[in-house]
């Protein structure tokens, strides 16, 4: 059986570096390796020499709708029009083979506008939404709804994890049949062996972009608390990986506090691995986390975890077996107490974090999209006959 011909729509891909973009080209790079034919339609400019146009990265071939925006934003007024002349060019003959997958978060509006093209054009599409609908968004999301009108032309719906997965439902209906395709890991990639260290200190990791969403400061405060109630003889360190709009605020408050937290700034993967191999825990302190990657990769290379319940984290930590999940920032400074105090329930977490991959490793992930390919493939089948 041939493969699909999958074309991806994302605001953001390479060279730019977050979640979304990274979680995109895993995805499309995967694939391609099962011989799939892949495209990504994104408004992020290339570097170099290919800021607009297509070329061909990781075996995917990417098509680059870039305008002349200041901070090269991914907006372009004819997205639409280009979204819908590389689908004509790329699937002329791909009958039921092709499918679309919009991916988006809660400002994308290449995506949307990516959307309400091929669902306009009755193209069989998901819709992976990564990010957490907020009280505050879903009224505009309602209005795109009637704008994009998704829940009557057949797009299959999804979100990455069921926390996400919720909100979407509480926007277009209960009874929406929303998928969850969650991110994926590759646990190769992340195992590593723990350096020992003075069991008279405790390192607490951190990878967040450092933004008010993210609560960076906050953090600092959790991590404050939690190092006034342990004894004076045991050193409680933090270091933060990632940089963003907050990081002057962030500083002066270290300094202000003369808080033991250090800042590298973005590193690699390669040197995230390593500062892994030195920490004792990861704490993630974000409330609206749709599903929190960075949390995962820190699990799978074992180290126990403390997040909030009410977050997509959920998905992969368990309280008390892959780590601690709290309900407040106050809970959180107690938690990680806890578990520098506790090294035996530390030490039972990092074994069994080493130990037992987690649900969302990529054979798994790439299983779960494609039945959702299927689910929206068979939605535009039932749309299109009136069903």
């Amino acid at each position: 059986m041939a493969g699909r011909l999958i074309v991806h729509v994302s605001d953001c891909y390479l060279p730019r570096l977050g979640g979304i973009e990274v979680q995109v080209r895993q995805l499309a790079m995967r694939q391609a390796a099962e011989g799939h034919d892949v495209h990504v339609i994104t408004g992020t400019p290339g570097s170099g020499e290919v800021r607009s146009g297509v070329e061909m990265l990781d075996g995917v071939t990417v098509h680059r709708v870039a305008a002349t925006i200041p901070f090269d934003l991914p907006v372009h007024p004819r997205t639409a029009h280009h979204v819908l002349g590389v689908i004509d060019r790329v699937g002329a003959n791909a009958g039921d083979r092709l499918v679309v997958h919009v991916h988006a978060g809660v400002v994308s509006p290449f995506a949307w506008s990516g959307l309400r093209a091929t669902a306009g054009r009755g193209l069989p599409t998901l819709v992976t939404v990564h990010s957490v609908w907020g009280p505050l968004a879903q009224p505009g999301f309602r209005v795109l709804d009637g704008l994009v009108r998704w829940s009557r032309l057949g797009v299959q719906l999804a979100a990455v994890s069921e926390v996400a997965a919720a909100r979407i439902r509480s926007v277009v209906g209960s009874s929406a049949a929303v998928l969850v395709t969650p991110n994926g890991v590759d646990p190769s990639l992340w195992r590593v062996s723990p350096v020992p260290h003075s069991p008279s200190e405790v390192h607490a990791v951190s990878v967040l972009r450092l933004a008010p969403r993210k609560r960076a400061r906050p953090l600092l405060d959790i991590v404050e608390a939690a190092s006034a109630a342990l004894s004076s003889d045991m050193r409680l360190r933090l270091t933060v990986v990632g940089d963003g709009p907050d990081r002057a605020r962030v500083e002066r408050r270290i300094r202000d506090r003369g808080l033991d937290v250090s800042l590298p700034g973005r590193l690699t993967h390669e040197q995230i691995r390593s500062l892994y191999a030195t920490a004792d825990l990861f704490v993630q302190p974000s409330v609206k986390e749709s599903f929190g990657l960075a949390a995962l990769e820190a699990r799978t290379a074992g180290l126990p975890v403390v997040a909030r319940r009410e977050t997509g984290i959920t998905e992969f930590v368990r309280d008390g077996v892959e780590g601690l999940l709290v309900g407040s920032d106050d809970e959180m400074a107690v938690a990680v107490v806890r578990l520098a105090t506790d090294v035996g329930l530390r030490e039972a977490i990092a074994a069994h974090n080493r130990a037992i991959e987690p649900d969302q490793v990529w054979p798994r992930v790439l299983e779960t999209v494609d039945r959702a390919y299927e689910a929206a493939a068979a939605r535009r089948r039932t749309s299109a006959s009136g069903a």
